[in-house]
């Protein structure tokens, strides 16, 4: 049973089954002939060099002349503690390129086109889906042009949207209909600033924490979703920047 305790030890370590059960039997016979190892480990004698090999490698096994015999014998046991600081060093030299691998799984892009009104109204559908509470949702646009597209449904997508607990940041181009939304924003959970008179926006950014949405406003009617949290994060940044520009 304590054989069977210390064989799982040294396979946790990175030793196979058959370098493990030599170097036990190594151990407990002390220098010993090939066959004396072969026949404790019941394992072929041809077997036992191969193994016997790979352990001196590891430094595990080391090999004693004795008049004409050549005897084998096992490593002390603190000899083990070398092969984990091995493994550990290793690891930390491989580390980069593992955090470079996990750090790709959030930086891989997906863009998907819409096409259409209809077409349209589904990513705004799946915003209010994919919004969990406290994300910013930031938007750069022109809401005059944006509720004149189809006034009822992006007036229900608004009343939807306050509902949600999330961070409701718009910054509009100027026009009555902003300004005026602007004294009711509390009423909608935003917070609303705008752009100097002579800017002219064709299109409405939308920034959510994991995409980036540029929904054209003039016709065709289309849409880019950018599904990348670095592009997004960066958009975030621009977005605060010109929010703390503004009045």
């Amino acid at each position: 049973m304590q054989n069977e305790k210390l064989k799982k030890t040294l396979l946790d370590l990175g030793l196979n089954e058959k370098e493990a059960s030599v170097y036990l039997v190594a151990l407990t016979l002390g220098p010993s002939t090939v066959l004396k190892i072969a026949t404790s480990a019941e394992l072929k004698r041809t077997t036992v060099y191969s193994v016997i090999e790979s352990l001196k490698q590891k430094g595990l096994m080391s090999i004693e002349i004795k008049g004409w015999k050549k005897l084998f014998a096992a490593e002390s046991p603190e000899k083990l503690s070398l092969i984990l600081e091995a493994k550990r060093e290793h690891l930390k030299k491989s580390l980069p390129e593992f955090s470079l691998l996990y750090s790709q799984k959030d930086s891989e892009s997906l863009i998907k086109y819409y096409e259409g009104i209809k077409a349209v109204k589904s990513v705004y559908e799946n915003i209010l889906k994919s919004m969990r509470p406290h994300d910013d949702y930031l938007v750069i646009g022109n809401q005059e042009i944006w509720l004149g597209l189809d006034k009822r449904y992006f007036a229900k997508f608004v009343r939807q949207r306050a509902k949600l607990n999330i961070n409701i940041k718009l910054i509009l181009q100027d026009s009555p209909l902003a300004r005026k939304h602007k004294e009711i924003e509390r009423n909608f959970n935003e917070k609303i600033k705008i752009l100097p008179k002579k800017t002219s926006l064709n299109t409405n950014l939308i920034i959510t924490p994991s995409r980036v949405i540029i929904h054209q406003l003039t016709l065709p009617a289309m849409a880019m979703v950018i599904e990348n949290k670095n592009i997004a994060n960066t958009h975030c940044e621009l977005f605060d920047i010109i929010w703390k520009s503004l009045k």
